[in-house]
């Protein structure tokens, strides 16, 4: 059996539905936090268990039988650690033959501090004995998705990333990618910098979004420390808007380019485009 963890998030429900192609249902675990928040899984034949990754006797139960599982990297910064373990140990007990992890793209060099807790996640799962593969991801573009309302309004994007590229790939592109790892064969030891094949500028981004909308758009320049202090000012959080604009000046030392095409390549076809993704979800606003 393969097993999703966070399956009914964004990335953990795409790979399932991915695995549902060729993958038998009765032979596909969803661990979720929330039963409740999966039942249309549970209606497709998937076989749905609670697991939470902060409570070890759920995991436990959850991962009896299961032969892969697909490590979704907690949400949850700052304690990414502890629950990736809880996890890590749970696979081991229950005699999983293979644990993939989604890390972050180039972990080991990266100069984005979300790198960190990634970095400690891997070194845990290597010094588990447990067979591996790491899914190194890029940026998702949906990310940007937050933006596109502000941008449209104000004429702005906001970043700090300067001239800085972002190899992004839609989240379907990954969730492709982590089906292609759990059903293929030979995947131990293997680590994957998965990214996407065009990358851009967040000036390209902007430029991208006012060809689409037919508004004029334009990237504005922040130096990190203002760009944290106008992200508190929109209302998030102190904490994670020093997390953003350092992943934008990590970005400007080229921490989230890639251009190796590993992702295309496992995945056998194109990845989407910034174009394409955004003209999609300009559709739906």
């Amino acid at each position: 059996m393969i097993a999703v963890t966070g399956a009914s998030g964004q990335l953990g429900r795409l790979v399932i539905q991915t695995l549902l192609d060729t993958v038998p249902a009765n032979q596909i675990v969803a661990i979720v936090r929330d039963v409740s928040k999966a039942e249309d899984l549970r209606a497709s034949g998937v076989q749905v268990r609670q697991g939470d990754y902060s409570q070890p006797e759920t995991l436990a139960t959850a991962l009896q039988g299961v032969k892969k599982v697909l490590l979704v990297s907690s949400s949850e910064i700052g304690q990414r650690l502890e629950q990736h373990k809880n996890v890590v140990q749970a696979a081991k007990n229950a005699g999983v033959e293979l644990i993939a992890y989604t890390s972050i793209l180039h972990a080991d060099t990266s100069p984005l501090s979300l790198a960190q807790e990634h970095i400690e996640t891997e070194q845990l799962i290597r010094d588990s004995g447990l067979s591996f593969v790491f899914l190194r991801n890029a940026w998702y573009i949906e990310n940007y998705f937050s933006a596109v309302g502000t941008a449209l309004q104000t004429g702005k994007v906001f970043g700090a990333a300067g001239e800085g590229k972002f190899s992004a790939a839609s989240r379907a592109d990954f969730a492709v990618a982590a089906a292609a790892v759990l059903t293929g064969s030979d995947q131990g030891g293997k680590i994957y910098e998965l990214a996407g094949d065009q990358a851009f500028t967040l000036a390209e981004l902007a430029a991208t979004l006012a060809e689409l909308s037919g508004k004029p758009v334009a990237y504005v320049n922040y130096a990190e420390t203002e760009y944290k202090d106008l992200l508190v000012s929109f209302g998030l959080p102190e904490g994670f808007a020093h997390i953003l604009a350092q992943s934008d000046t990590g970005a400007a030392q080229g921490g989230l380019y890639d251009g190796n095409g590993q992702l295309s390549k496992l995945i056998q076809r194109p990845t989407a485009t910034l174009r394409s993704v955004l003209q999609a979800h300009l559709a739906t606003v």
